[in-house]
C-alpha cells in the first residue's frame, strides 16, 4: 500500500477504485492568463469540467489523475473546487511541461534548483495552499531531448527520489523518444515501475511498445478521441494484440480529455480535432469494442483499477 495525495486530502492505495489515469479539467497558457484574464470565463470552464467529471462518476470513476502542471496552466484551487462539487478523487500533479524551453527563471538555475520546486510543492503545498501533487509530470515532444527537456526530466527524477511519488511522461512515439525518457530515467537510478511512458497509444508499433514494457515500465493507452495522430480502430487493435499477449497487467486505458482548452472552443474540438472525445468514450464505445474483439473484462479491470494502484506504489 501506498499514500495518494488528492487535491482534497490523502488516501490509500486501495481507495483508488476505477481509475482514469490521463485527463484534465481545464488547459490553458499560464502566460495569456495572467496577461489576459478577460479571454477566459471561470464559471463556464467549472461547468464544463463538473459536467464531465459527473459523466464518468456515473460510469464507476471514482479517481481521475490530472498532470496538469507549469506550462498547461495549472490551478490546483479549481481542481479542488471541481473534487469537491464532484465526490470524485482528483490527483493533482507537479512538473512541468515544455517541448523545447524552459521559463528563464530555470533556465538560469541548475536540475537541482528545479527539483527542489518540485519537492517543496510535495512538503510545503502547491501555490500557497496545504494540496500537494500525487505524481510527477514531464514532457518529450518532436523536439526531442532539447537540454530544457533534460534537465526537466532529471530534475523529475531527482524529485521522485525525495518525494516517492510516480512519474508520467508525455512522450512522442514517432520520435521512439519514450525510450530516451527510460534511459534518463535509469541514469538518475529510478525504478522502471514507477514511470509511466504516456501517449504510447499514439503509435501502432507493437514492438516500439513492448520495448518499453520490457523496460519495465508502464504504458499510457491514453488519448482514445483524438484521431489526429492515429484512427481509433489502430488504436484499438494496438490494444487488443499487447492484452493477447499477455500486456494488460502494464496499460492504462485514458482518453486525455481537456474539459476547456484556451486552444480551441468546445464547439471547435467536435469539428476540427475529435469529433467524439469525451472523459466518457472509452466506456460508452471502446470498452464495449474491446470485450468484443476478445479482451477480457479481467483485463479490463486490471488496466482501470489494478495498474493505477500498481504504478503509484512502484510494483
Amino acid at each position: 500500500m501506498a499514500t495518494i495525495h488528492t487535491v482534497t486530502g490523502a488516501i490509500d492505495s486501495n481507495e483508488l477504485g476505477c481509475t482514469l489515469i490521463h485527463e484534465h479539467l481545464r488547459v490553458r497558457s499560464d502566460e495569456v492568463f495572467f496577461q489576459f484574464p478577460h479571454l477566459y470565463d471561470e464559471e463556464e470552464e467549472f461547468t464544463r469540467a463538473v459536467e464531465q467529471v459527473e459523466a464518468v462518476k456515473r460510469h464507476g470513476v471514482k479517481t481521475i489523475f490530472d498532470p496538469t502542471v507549469m506550462g498547461l496552466g495549472r490551478d490546483v484551487r479549481f481542481m479542488e473546487k471541481v473534487a469537491r462539487r464532484t465526490g470524485v478523487q482528483i490527483v493533482g500533479a507537479t512538473g512541468a511541461y515544455t517541448f523545447h524551453y524552459l521559463p528563464t527563471r530555470f533556465q538560469a538555475q541548475d536540475i537541482d534548483f528545479l527539483a527542489d520546486q518540485f519537492v517543496r510543492d510535495f512538503e510545503q503545498g502547491i501555490q500557497h495552499t496545504s494540496i500537494k501533487p500525487g505524481f510527477l509530470k514531464c514532457a518529450t515532444d518532436a523536439q526531442g531531448i532539447t537540454p530544457d527537456v533534460e534537465k526537466t526530466i532529471r530534475a523529475v527524477a531527482r524529485a521522485h527520489h525525495r518525494t516517492g511519488l510516480p512519474i508520467m511522461t508525455h512522450s512522442h512515439p514517432a520520435s521512439g523518444n519514450g525510450l530516451l525518457q527510460l534511459e534518463l530515467f535509469e541514469q538518475e537510478g529510478v525504478k522502471p515501475s514507477y514511470i509511466l511512458i504516456g501517449h504510447c497509444g499514439d503509435t501502432d508499433d507493437i514492438d516500439y511498445i513492448l520495448r518499453v514494457i520490457e523496460k519495465g515500465a508502464y504504458v499510457g493507452m491514453d488519448r482514445y478521441g483524438l484521431i489526429r495522430m492515429i484512427s481509433v480502430e489502430k488504436r484499438i487493435a494496438t490494444v487488443v494484440e499487447l492484452a493477447r499477449r499477455g500486456y494488460s497487467d502494464r496499460m492504462f486505458l485514458s482518453q486525455d480529455y481537456c474539459c476547456s482548452s484556451d486552444k480551441y472552443k468546445p464547439e471547435s474540438i467536435k469539428k476540427i480535432v475529435a469529433p467524439k472525445w469525451s472523459m466518457t468514450y472509452i466506456f460508452e464505445e471502446i470498452i464495449p469494442i474491446l470485450l468484443g474483439e476478445g479482451v477480457t473484462k479481467s483485463q479490463i479491470h486490471t488496466m482501470l483499477y489494478e495498474n493505477p494502484k500498481k504504478w503509484v506504489e512502484g510494483r
